[in-house]
């Protein structure tokens, strides 16, 4: 009988020690997709959003530019048709 309990001893202990290693596992996947998810934002969203913010701030700085009198004319002399 003693034996049947140091069984169910050895069983606690290895699903403690298997509930630790799945935990582990978890943890570790989840970090992997965290660095996907990184990678992702670095490599994709980043240049289209500063391709898009890049052209947006130029055409607002053209406009500026051509309100301010700083038009072909300005650079290169002559009169301006504006």
């Amino acid at each position: 009988m003693p034996s049947s309990v140091t069984s169910l001893d050895d069983r606690s202990s290895t699903s403690s020690y298997d509930s630790d290693e799945e935990y582990r596992l978890a943890q570790q996947e989840w970090e992997e997709s965290l660095q996907q998810l990184q990678q992702l934002v670095a490599v994709v969203l980043l240049p289209f959003f500063g391709k898009w913010l890049g052209r947006r701030w130029s055409h607002t700085l053209y406009a500026r530019y051509l309100r301010v009198g700083l038009n072909k004319a300005f650079f290169l002399g002559g009169s301006s048709k504006s």
